[in-house]
This record gives C-alpha cells, structure tokens and sequence, in this order.
C-alpha cells in the first residue's frame, strides 16, 4: 500500500499474514569507489547472477540496496534498491506508486540524438500527454495486423529454413541461426509496419538488420559487456562506462532507416497525423518499436527458444510435432484459434518466457513514499528513490515455482496455468494485457503469437534437430548441425 509519511507499525499487513517493517539492508559504499566496485562484481569477479545471490544470502533478503551499471561516469545516481522475488517485483508495473520518466534503460539515458531529437515512448511516464497518443498510435497498428500476422511470419520463416538447409548442404555442415533469424526478424517487422514493402528494395538493402544493430548497442553497451579476456576488463570498463557513446556515430545509418521507414510506413504515418501526432515524432517512435522493442526483442527470443526445446531432446520434440500436426489437420490450417487450442506449445513458450526473459531488468521511481513487501518483510522506499528488478530472479522465485530452476515444458498446462500471473517479461504479468495507461509491451501479444507460431512452423516441417550453443552478448549463440525433415504426407 502506498504511504504518504513512515509507517508508525512496526508489522503491515499482507494476505492476512503480518510482515514485519525492516529497514532496506545493503549499503552504497564510499562515493564514487562503490559503484565501481559493485559494478566490476557485476561484469566481471561474479558476474550478474552470482552478484545478486551472494547479496540475498549475505543480507538474508531480497530486498536490499545495491549500485547498478553503468556507475557514477555517466550516470548522476546509480543507487538502486532491488527487488528480486515475485512478490515485490510488481510494484514495478503499479503506475499510481512508480513512474517511468527517463528509466527505460535503467540508472542513465542514452541522448536521445540517438531518436531523432524526441523523447521515444518507452522514455515517456504514463502522467505525459504524448504516452497515451503514441502507445495509443501503436496499439492499433498491431491491431489492425493482427490476422496479416501469420501468413507474413510464415512466409518469413520459410525463407530462413531454407536458408538453413542450404548451410546444412554446404562445406562445413553447418548454419548460422542467429544471423538467419536476424534477418528474418527485421524483414518481418518492416514490413509488418511498411505497407508491405520489401526492405532490400529501399536505401537499406540487405544492411537494415546491421544499421540497426549498432544503433541498439551503441544505445545499450554501458550496461552489456563484451566479455572481454580478463586483461582486459578495465579496458573494456573505461571504454564502454566513462563517457556516453555520441550518436553521431551512427547518425548516418540511422540517418538511412529513418528515410526508409518515412517513405514505406505511409499508412501507419498518415494515422499518426490525423492523430495529431507529428509525422517525424511517429516515424522515430516507429522506428524505436519495430528496430529497438521488435526487431532486437525478436532475433534474440528465437535463439533463446530454440535452446530450451533443443536442450530438452527428441521426446519434447516428438510431443510438440505430434500436437502441432493433430490440431493443423482437425483445424484445416494455422490459425490464431488453431493456436490457441496447442496447450503444450503454449506452456512451452511461457516456460521460455519464465526461465530466461530477455528483458533481465525492470527500473522505475518512486511517486510517493511507499511500502514494498517480499515474501517475509515489508520495506519503506521514499519518494524518488530508484527501484530495481532483476526479472531473471523474480520469475525463477522458488517460493512460487516447483524446481523453479529446471526447465518444465508443461507448466502452464490444466490448473499450471494459474502460474502465468507470475510471468513477467513484458514489463507487467501474462495474464494482463497493454493499454494507453500503463507501461506493459505494446507487442506483448504479437510475441507470443510469433513464439507459438515459429514453434508450429518449424515442427510441421522437421521432426527434430541438434545444434550446438554459446553465451552472446544478449542472450545466445545457436549454431545449427542437423535437422530432420518431417515424413511427407
């Protein structure tokens, strides 16, 4: 519950049972040295994982305060207080108590150079006028796509299977999921929201995909790290966290997309106008959601999918194919209902979802004095303080989920789906839905229809498959070495 001044309790209330009011454990650290400390525990002597655990274990709560990246060069505050179970993360998405100006990267803000000069959605606070405009813009624009969704995807997802195939036949047996996926990803997302348009017929080419690959990490590199040779961790440190990167690094690529997008986006940037939204405002903003939400959400959920089915072998495999194909037959073809009647594959999606969100982090300010509770206290955070939430530990909370690290695919089968509450990758829980008034992913929707459906494209078409993985940047690396083709029928 929100407080306008300190409790004067010593217990609150939650689900009938008394919390105790502690103070928030953990400590800042000297100026200027303990964000540097924490930061390097975070990068590199522990890395993020450990650097959380070792900090819930050392102060017996997950609830506690902590300096996150990128540290005090290029961030005027990194304090944090981080929330790491399923009970306080959500007060993350209660808009009345938290707002989201300037935090959708975290403890900085890269300029906003980088977007044309505007202040994109994701920055805007749901109080801003231009946040319901433009979410509102966005929305349907999904919308009105919702049934061009599948045939396009599917169309996409052809042309990259083939394309694997081809590597799997060439030299060295092998193909590039990643760099597949990623092409196919942005294709799909062009032109989802460009009338259609063919990207490799406009000023991009075939370089749309890398354009908007070094906009995203020029944006996102203070808090990524490269995962350089230990030598050279201090190198990497000053070079990606003491200053910010200028945007005039990529002014000229960004410069190439904006006039592709501006000159194929026609429909969507006419709506935008009668809206009384301003024709350049509404292509950065399209832009930021196809490139930076769409696109780099997109290329690096498929590998992260990909893994988890892989990694759980030939019998999830054979199940997956056996539903998949049964529904598309009694259906007569792939469809949203279609969709919606494959329980497994949709617990396996959200299982994916829950185990390795690949949005990791959640940041927002307090409006107002506050209460957050964790499973076993309730803490006070004051009005603008910084609140943290590593999803990656909130959505694995053993308190909530049976072996909460083990990869389940039929979770959220039968009374399993009672669950999805507690899965949070889209900036608010699965069993809500985006509007104009909160912050939850506008496309939230759409990826699990793509999810779904790339799982349904692949498995109507092979039957199983081996690969072989590595840690990326963001998420990770999938190298295809076989693939086994479905019987034809």
């Amino acid at each position: 519950m929100a407080a306008s001044s300190p409790q004067s309790s010593t217990t609150i209330s939650n689900h009938q049972q008394e919390l105790p009011l502690k103070e928030i454990p953990g400590t800042y650290g000297l100026p200027f040295i303990g964000p540097i400390l924490d930061r390097h525990d975070f990068f590199y002597n522990q890395g993020r994982d450990k650097f959380f655990s070792t900090r819930i274990q050392k102060y017996n709560s997950t609830v506690f305060k902590t300096n996150m990246p990128p540290g005090p060069f290029i961030s005027s505050n990194p304090r944090v207080i981080a929330l790491l179970d399923a009970s306080s993360f959500p007060i993350l998405f209660d808009n009345k108590k938290v707002e989201k100006y300037n935090v959708f990267d975290g403890t900085f803000m890269p300029s906003i150079d980088f977007t044309g000069g505007y202040r994109v959605c994701p920055f805007l606070d749901t109080t801003e006028p231009n946040h319901a405009l433009i979410k509102g813009l966005l929305l349907n624009v999904l919308l009105s796509g919702k049934y061009s969704f599948i045939p396009l995807f599917k169309t996409i997802l052809s042309d990259g299977f083939n394309e694997i195939e081809e590597g799997l036949s060439g030299k060295s047996g092998k193909a590039d999921f990643n760099s597949i996926m990623s092409v196919a990803s942005f294709n799909f997302m062009f032109r989802l929201f460009c009338d259609n348009n063919d990207p490799s017929e406009t000023i991009l080419g075939d370089q749309g995909p890398k354009m908007l690959d070094t906009w995203i990490l020029f944006q996102l590199a203070p808090i990524e790290t490269l995962k350089p040779p230990k030598l050279f961790n201090y190198l990497e440190d000053l070079l990606l966290r003491t200053v910010p990167f200028p945007a005039c690094l990529t002014r000229s690529s960004y410069k190439k997309l904006y006039e592709a997008f501006s000159s194929s986006a026609v429909t969507i940037l006419n709506d935008a106008e009668k809206a009384g939204l301003k024709r350049s405002e509404a292509c950065h903003n399209l832009i930021f959601m196809a490139g930076f939400n769409g696109y780099g959400g997109l290329k690096n959920q498929f590998p992260i999918l990909f893994k988890w089915i892989g990694l759980c072998g030939e019998e999830l495999h054979k199940e997956l194919a056996n539903e998949i194909r049964t529904i598309v037959k009694n259906e007569g073809g792939v469809t949203i209902q279609s969709l919606e009647k494959m329980s497994l594959v949709k617990s396996v999606v959200y299982e994916v979802l829950r185990i390795e969100p690949v949005v990791r982090y959640q940041y927002a300010k307090a409006r107002e004095d506050l209460i957050v509770k964790s499973h076993d206290a309730a803490f006070e955070i004051k009005k603008g303080e910084m609140i943290f939430g590593y999803q990656s530990f909130a959505t694995k909370d053993p308190r909530v989920f049976d072996d909460a690290e083990i990869f389940v695919p039929k979770r959220f089968i039968g009374e399993g789906e009672k669950l999805l509450k507690y899965v949070l990758w889209s900036n608010g829980r699965e069993t809500e839905n985006p509007t104009v008034d909160n912050k939850q992913c506008p496309a939230k929707n759409l990826v699990v229809l793509l999810c779904k459906l790339f799982l349904v494209v692949f498995f109507l078409r092979y039957d199983t498959f081996t690969f072989e993985t590595k840690d990326a940047v963001i998420g990770v690396s999938i190298t295809i070495t076989s693939l086994t083709k479905a019987p034809t029928i």
